[in-house]
């Protein structure tokens, strides 16, 4: 039996925050919550996720500098960042994956589902009907 994934969630607002964590928890998957960058950068030292799933408006350290930070780091580079936000702006998408994440997922009604298809594509999730 494979062990559960552990997946690290940075959101600034525990609501949304606790609607992704409930819908991973669908899924053998251990689930985290970072109410920030800097916690987050903390948390995935210490964890070493498998993924991380980060808003990139937050207070303090926003998420593109939380993602930067985390690549420039030699125990965490490794660890796949999607960026799950409202800002869909193109200059904000590019920044975002030259930033190092693997996936810019706008927060819409079709989030979810893209979100579950990308974490199937970096074997996070063992595709639908396997």
């Amino acid at each position: 039996m494979n062990p559960r994934k552990r997946i690290l969630i940075v959101e600034d607002s525990p609501v949304q925050a606790l609607v992704l964590k409930e819908t991973l928890l669908e899924y053998p998957l251990e689930v985290q919550w970072a109410p920030d960058g800097r916690i987050g950068l903390a948390l995935a030292k210490y964890q070493l996720p498998h993924l991380i799933i980060m808003d990139v408006e937050m207070p303090e350290l926003n998420g593109l500098e939380t993602c930067r930070r985390l690549k420039a780091n030699e125990e965490t580079r490794d660890i796949p960042v999607i960026l799950l936000t409202v800002r869909t702006e193109t200059d904000f998408v590019a920044e975002g994956l030259d930033a190092g994440a693997v996936d810019y997922i706008p927060k819409d009604a079709f989030s979810t589902q893209v979100l579950l298809e990308t974490m199937q594509q970096l074997r996070i999730l063992e595709p639908a009907g396997t």
